[in-house]
């Protein structure tokens, strides 16, 4: 199913892309990044071969408000335009050439409280959402993001 024209959780833009030589290492900045299919990024440690988390993007607007610089929150695509909260596990999102599905909310950790106390609960449902790469490929700053397919809508049980 193709997104409706005007959905808000697609037509945004990476404003920066982050990646970690290892577990418990900063995240650094980079231009440009390869991801692979069902594996993450090149070169992040926090991508794992048929994980779910994969890749972590965040909306530069939740950061804007609480005063953060993109990378901050250890998020992997910061983005701007994007109803990044608004998207839901099973849709599928374009950014740059990768294809990413979405497989849940990132829940924040006590590691939130280590870059600022309180932050924690500050990020309680604006954490970012977590997804896997289905079509690896080149992603850059500046890449669209679009949402490509979206799951129905969940259905009222009676």
């Amino acid at each position: 199913m193709t997104a409706e024209r005007g959905d808000s959780r697609g037509g945004g833009t990476v404003v920066a892309i982050h990646i970690s030589p290892g577990h418990g290492r900063p995240k650094y900045r980079v231009p440009s990044a390869e991801a692979i299919a069902n594996a993450g990024l090149r070169d992040d440690a926090h991508g794992r071969p048929g994980g779910k988390r994969q890749v972590l993007l965040m909306p530069v607007e939740v950061l804007e408000q609480l005063d953060l610089p993109p990378g901050s929150v250890k998020e992997t695509f910061t983005t701007r335009g994007c109803d990044v909260m608004g998207l839901r596990p099973g849709d599928r999102v374009r950014v740059g050439q990768t294809l990413l599905e979405i497989t849940g909310e990132c829940e924040p950790c006590g590691h939130m409280d280590e870059i600022r106390s309180g932050l924690q609960e500050e990020l309680r449902g604006r954490r970012g959402m977590l997804a896997r790469v289905l079509e690896g490929g080149p992603v850059q700053e500046g890449d669209p993001i679009v949402l490509e397919s979206t799951t129905a809508a969940p259905q009222a049980r009676p």
